[in-house]
């Protein structure tokens, strides 16, 4: 049967319009081409991959301080059975204070002399075995951060470390336990193991903690980001609308001088000339005066001056005879003639407050106390 499918014309035209449909590709959700599946995971590199090993043998070497010595005597044995599984050879120089790692012959994998390194760099820096020996493995990487050069001021540098540890290290708990990586603070460095995701957000926290940047602002972001990550929809949008913006509220504390000089505004023309003296005298009429009346003018002023200043010195004399106010005498008020004591009633609560002591006994009881005593002496005699 024939079919009713039309023939494409063969044309330079059509060749070129068959290859652009073919060069497309299949209209795919961009979102699952972003995402990795849940529970993948890369496959292990086997002998199989590289059969015929590595043509040259490379080794790393790392010096480590003296306090560790005694921990790494300890538990080389156990580095050594770890590396040997993957082929690499491990030597500690307690002489010279190093420890070497280097392949062999039947190690396989290129990429292992890299995490050897890598394991004994983190044994130097005071990690313990347990966790150094986690680097091994493909999933898991290793950042050692320096801060030692971050900060100038000694003080302000242990402080800000301090900050990133936390009290009682609970600062440095809930970073672990959000970015699923050990973190170990010591001395000048910060060393962090775990996924590279989480490697890349303790990077970015502890340097803004030695930029003075509290910890805690970092942290409420990335459990904001934490629990965005659940939502299926929300993965291929952006997130900037639910994270937080924390604004600088560091006030500059520069004291400002008791006298400030402001600037007057900038004209193209030079100030007026001042006035001369004879400028002053021409104006009020003085230079057309004679010598003899300059003087009196003078003398008049100088008078008047006087005069001003006596005043207020009789003025300033006078204010010690000036007596003081009086206050105004209060008047006693005459006591209130209604409310009238009764004094026999007084006298008949002190009568029984004398005769009810506090503990002692009635008149009565004391009777009949004396009465019971004398009984008794006579029975005894």
């Amino acid at each position: 049967m024939a079919s009713s499918v039309p023939s494409r014309p063969v044309t330079a035209a059509g060749k070129s319009e068959f290859r652009n449909e073919k060069s497309k590709p299949e209209d795919r959700d961009e979102s699952e081409l972003l995402t990795v599946p849940d529970g993948w995971k890369e496959p292990a590199f086997s002998k199989e991959d590289n059969p015929r090993g590595l043509l040259e043998e490379s080794s790393f070497a790392t010096l480590f301080p003296k306090y560790r010595e005694a921990y790494l005597k300890e538990c080389w044995p156990l580095v050594q059975k770890a590396l040997n599984e993957h082929h690499v050879k491990a030597t500690l120089d307690l002489i010279e204070g190093s420890m070497t790692v280097c392949t062999t012959k039947k190690t396989f994998d290129p990429y292992i002399i890299i995490r050897a390194r890598d394991l004994i760099k983190l044994l130097a820096r005071s990690v313990s075995f347990e966790q150094a020996v986690r680097i091994l493995q493909d999933d898991v990487a290793c950042d050692i951060i320096k801060i030692g050069s971050l900060v100038r001021n000694k003080e302000r540098f242990v402080k800000r470390r301090q900050r990133l540890i936390g009290p009682k290290g609970s600062t440095l708990k809930a970073l672990e336990l959000l970015t699923n990586c050990y973190i170990m603070v010591q001395g000048n460095t910060v060393s962090a193991i775990g996924p590279f995701s989480g490697l890349k957000e303790v990077r970015k926290v502890v340097l803004d903690t030695m930029k003075n940047i509290h910890p805690i602002y970092n942290i409420k972001t990335l459990m904001i980001k934490r629990e965005l990550a659940k939502d299926s929809e929300l993965r291929s949008q952006s997130w900037e609308r639910f994270l937080p913006h924390f604004k600088h509220k560091n006030v500059n504390k520069r004291k400002e001088p008791k006298k400030k000089t402001v600037k007057k505004a900038y004209t193209p023309f030079p100030p007026p000339q001042p006035e001369s003296q004879i400028d002053r005298e021409l104006a009020s009429g003085e230079y057309f005066l004679k010598a003899n009346q300059k003087k009196r003018q003078k003398m008049e002023a100088i008078k008047a001056k006087q005069a001003e200043a006596l005043s207020k010195r009789q003025e300033e004399r006078n204010k010690a005879f000036i007596p003081p106010k009086e206050k105004t005498v209060v008047k006693p008020k005459k006591a209130s003639t209604e409310t009238k004591i009764d004094v026999a009633t007084i006298k008949e609560k002190v009568k029984k407050a004398k005769n009810k002591k506090l503990g002692a006994l009635t008149a009565e009881e004391v009777k009949l106390k004396m009465e019971a005593d004398e009984k008794k002496k006579k029975k005894k005699k």
